[in-house]
């Protein structure tokens, strides 16, 4: 049976279709238009006829930064930092959400009303640059890692999951069967809880591979530098050439390079996310929707 529709019913539906897929054009379009451009040739890219598919392709672009060998270096430092980082981030949220779950637990709101407070008000850059120079942080990569290991706000989604999730009858359960803290926590809580720890995880790992200002204020060696700051300096030191610039075509020329290179990078730069996110976007859709139907 075909099912009829409204005309109203049926004007709205297109309409709604016309403008979502006018809003994956706006979406993809600098995507798609940057991936073009760092495949293009310099002259293409001066001459504005890159809009759609790459013109002229080359890998000239690539080959110039990959030639550069701190954006190795700097590719497996934010490997580093947002896997090891990553990790850390949620077992402290794990550890801290758990047990603010519990209804058991002595003082369970005063030490969540803490950590609250610590989201509305934080001692600043300064005394917190002095609390990592005193702890002998400096200039090492444990400077990029344990000053914001934990995040209050996925503290608190991960409480909340815990709370409205997890039924307190597994938690009875598995204590009239011997089962510890511990036990209860690795056995009941983390293998009902992937959708919420793939979301936090996802959300560190955002944050820690685009992360360059910590690393801009606490590192000083180069070999230890993420990838952000690599191409921070690679940009910069573009442009200061160019400035340098006398003869005219000779600029136009580096001009046309810097901003194949330029393309080149924002894509190296994003494609470990781009390629992860495919593999825990099912997860992730199921966590940013716990607790917004209930029943």
């Amino acid at each position: 049976m075909v099912k009829k529709y409204a005309f109203s019913d049926l004007s709205f539906d297109i309409i709604n279709r016309i403008f979502m897929l006018f809003c994956t054009v706006v979406v993809l379009y600098p995507i798609i238009y940057i991936v073009s451009s760092s495949f293009s040739s310099a002259n293409a890219i001066i001459a504005g006829r890159v809009w759609l598919l790459p013109v002229e392709p080359s890998l000239k672009a690539y080959e110039a930064v990959f030639r550069n060998k701190q954006v190795v270096t700097g590719y497996m430092n934010s490997i580093i930092y947002t896997a090891g980082g990553s990790l850390i981030s949620v077992l402290l949220t794990i550890a801290a959400a758990y047990p603010l779950s519990r209804k058991f637990l002595p003082g369970r709101k005063f030490f969540t009303g803490m950590f609250v407070f610590t989201m509305l008000f934080s001692g600043g850059l300064i005394p917190t640059y002095f609390v990592v120079r005193n702890v002998g942080l400096i200039d090492t990569r444990w400077a990029i890692i344990l000053p914001n290991a934990l995040s209050v706000w996925n503290l608190m989604v991960t409480l909340t999951y815990f709370r409205t999730s997890l039924s307190e009858e597994l938690f009875e359960a598995a204590v009239l069967e011997g089962a510890s803290d511990l036990r209860m926590l690795i056995s009941i809580v983390l293998p009902l809880s992937q959708a919420i720890i793939a979301v936090i995880a996802l959300y560190y790992a955002i944050g820690l591979w685009n992360s360059y200002f910590d690393a801009l204020i606490y590192l000083k060696s180069s070999s230890k530098f993420p990838l952000q700051i690599i191409l921070r300096n690679i940009l910069i030191i573009n442009q200061s050439d160019l400035s340098m610039g006398a003869d005219m075509v000779a600029m136009a020329r580096r001009q046309g390079m810097a901003d194949v290179m330029k393309y080149a990078l924002i894509v190296i730069s994003s494609a470990p996310l781009l390629m992860i996110y495919p593999f825990v976007q099912k997860y992730f859709v199921k966590g940013v929707m716990l607790g917004s139907i209930k029943g």
